[in-house]
């Protein structure tokens, strides 16, 4: 057992020598190690939100699994919140300082995957995320649709923000005002999708089956929605190579360099040593949907209500 600080806390650390990438040689105790030293970049997007744990107990050689619900054996410090699922109640872990943060990679939760809105409201999202998944290892169409849809947000007023997923695509997010609820958050995200769809036919779709898709990119809005989750920024995913979603800037999308792995455990924190995180301030830019609604009304030609509010501001 090895002892590790984390913040105000001291945090028993078991088996850190077990390799959890078997390619690449990479054990607990580098997981530990990099989720302490990430903390305080990650924490602005994992405080207040409901987390599902992806764990990986024998390492991702083997089969891991998911966890909301919370441990008999957590300890009491860590925060919970308990929320509505279908039939009941989950209570998740809330992942709010670098200690629970360290506690969740001593468990082998390689990555954690949190919910579009915070415990306080948990019924209004506080962002939309766009899921840009490509039919095969192309990402230079990753990142034309990536563009494509920035230049489509800002005609509707929107700022928008991205990260590489560290599997094969990019995550588009637009931070809300938390005003509407997830029903009218997705519709809209639908909307913007089907517009995208309508200028470049050839090369995006809204289908998810693969079958319909015809080698397009996939546009993927459904994790908009009560208890859906995403890959939270910074977080390792359990691939070879440890890569890691990572916020990047708009000039880096312009990177033919770029790829949805290019950032790893053993390089995300060099990364950040050149250049700030990206995100950095995200909230501060959020939006009500009101306007942007309206916009996209105008945009799209359709008639047929949001279910958004119809009045209101910035």
């Amino acid at each position: 057992m090895t002892m590790v600080r984390a913040g105000t806390r001291r945090i028993e650390i078991s088996n850190e020598d077990k390799v959890l990438f078997p390619e690449d040689g990479i054990t607990k105790g580098d997981l530990v190690t990099y989720y302490r030293e990430i903390a305080a970049t990650m924490l602005p997007y994992l405080k207040g939100r409901p987390v599902m744990m992806q764990r990986f107990p024998d390492g991702i050689g083997r089969p891991g699994f998911y966890q909301k619900d919370v441990g008999r054996d957590m300890p009491e410090w860590i925060h919970r919140v308990t929320v509505k699922k279908a039939g009941g109640h989950v209570t998740h872990v809330v992942c709010d300082d670098a200690a629970s943060l360290v506690y969740l990679a001593n468990l082998a939760c390689i990555t954690p995957h949190v919910w579009l809105s915070r415990a306080d409201k948990i019924d209004l999202p506080d962002q939309i995320v766009f899921d840009l998944d490509p039919s095969d290892d192309d990402f230079s169409i990753v990142r034309r649709a990536a563009r494509d849809l920035r230049r489509l947000l800002e005609e509707l007023g929107l700022p928008a923000f991205v990260k590489t997923t560290g599997s094969r695509g990019l995550h588009v997010v637009i931070p809300l005002v938390r005003h509407a609820k997830f029903d009218a958050a997705r519709a809209f995200a639908r909307r913007v999708a089907l517009v995208l769809v309508s200028r470049d036919p050839d090369h995006v779709t809204v289908e998810a089956r693969k079958e319909k898709r015809k080698g397009r990119l996939l546009i993927d809005v459904m994790r908009n929605a009560y208890a859906q989750t995403a890959v939270a920024a910074y977080a390792v995913r359990a691939k070879p190579g440890a890569p890691v979603s990572t916020p990047v800037t708009w000039d880096e999308i312009d990177s033919s360099r770029l790829t949805s792995d290019r950032y790893t455990l053993r390089n995300v924190l060099r990364l950040l040593a050149r250049r700030p995180d990206p995100w950095a301030g995200m909230f501060r830019q959020a939006r009500k949907l009101t306007e942007p609604a309206r916009r996209l009304e105008r945009l799209s030609g359709r008639t047929e209500s949001s279910g958004l509010p119809v009045t209101g501001g910035r």
